[in-house]
């Protein structure tokens, strides 16, 4: 009896002591989480819900935000004079500023430069600072592909250009686009017009559809949410239409039917890997280069069954060719008319 007795108290003993040793590690203080930066985005004129760019900048962030949890701070931009006051609100509260769309440029870079401590990133243009990493595409390598899928679609040998705004960088789309008609059906005419705007959807439909009735059966652009109005038109006259910056036909599945392919720019590979280096530590500034040969440009996922396997087989080699350096594809209008393709 005494020598169990002695037993329970020994095992009583020792069950104490482990329930204590558990205790005390349940107690030892947690690692404190290594915290997070904080993100900000402010949009060009258009903002968000353009189904194109401003949208696609947005994606990379969401991609950020499913990846670590980082909800980021996003400002729309109505007009140029909206930039550096949005700019300036996300440097007050955020770690890493973008700013979306080459029209930014200088209110980003006057905003970095009064915040020395802070990162910021830029889609679309270069600003060459040390806390700036710039990100640029080549448009033209895309805009060539859609070129030569419009230059075989085209019935009426008339084709479209839709630009935004005629700066330099837009130039670039209308450039490769013109050259691409021009490598596979030389004798189509592409009409060019430019908006002057990224966010009049009626203005974009109104272009569009003049250029419809002017003889074009395939119109392309590079115009934001204007663009948005040449897919109304598009429908309405039952013509086709090319996208950008995004899958198009999938942000607009009510248009997917006119829509032949979108011209893919990689503009949420841009701000995820830009956001994803802050994170992370290794953020660089400098510029970044993204074409063909980097996926930063292509051809959509979704391409309309009214296209060929032999037209999406003719781009493809295109699209080889030039990430072999076969050929270099005008980045300015004016180098159009002297561009010769090789044959493919």
């Amino acid at each position: 009896m005494k020598k169990l007795i002695a037993l329970m108290a020994t095992l009583t003993l020792t069950v104490g002591l482990f329930s204590g040793c558990a205790k005390q590690e349940s107690q030892q203080p947690q690692q404190p989480n290594k915290p997070q930066i904080r993100i900000g985005l402010a949009t060009d004129e258009g903002g968000k819900g353009d189904k194109s760019f401003n949208d696609a900048a947005i994606a990379g962030l969401e991609r950020i935000k499913a990846e670590y949890g980082i909800e980021p701070q996003i400002i729309e931009s109505r007009s140029a004079d909206d930039y550096e006051p949005n700019l300036t609100t996300l440097a007050a509260d955020n770690d890493l500023i973008f700013g979306v769309g080459f029209k930014m440029a200088d209110a980003l870079k006057t905003v970095a430069q009064n915040n020395p401590d802070k990162k910021f990133a830029i889609v679309d243009s270069v600003v060459d600072l040390p806390n700036v990493a710039s990100y640029v595409f080549k448009e033209e390598e895309g805009s060539f592909l859609m070129g030569v899928i419009a230059g075989k679609m085209t019935k009426t040998n008339i084709v479209g250009f839709l630009g935004g705004s005629k700066f330099e960088l837009i130039e670039k789309f209308e450039a490769g686009f013109r050259a691409g008609v021009k490598a596979v059906n030389p004798k189509a005419k592409v009409i060019v017009q430019y908006a002057n705007t990224f966010s009049d959807v009626a203005l974009g439909y109104e272009i569009a559809k003049k250029m419809y009735n002017d003889g074009a059966d395939v119109i392309y652009h590079a115009a934001g949410g204007a663009g948005l109005g040449l897919f109304n038109a598009a429908k309405e006259m039952k013509k086709w239409a090319i996208g950008v910056d995004s899958d198009q036909a999938v942000l607009v599945p009510d248009k997917a039917d006119v829509i032949l392919a979108s011209m893919i720019k990689r503009v949420d590979t841009a701000t995820y890997t830009a956001a994803k280096a802050a994170i992370e530590g290794t953020f660089k500034p400098g510029t970044i280069v993204l074409g063909l040969k980097e996926d930063g440009v292509g051809i959509s996922k979704t391409i309309n069954p009214a296209v060929p396997k032999e037209v999406i087989d003719l781009a493809n080699k295109y699209k080889q060719a030039i990430i072999e350096g076969k050929f270099t594809v005008p980045s300015k209008p004016s180098e159009v008319d002297s561009f010769q393709a090789p044959q493919i």
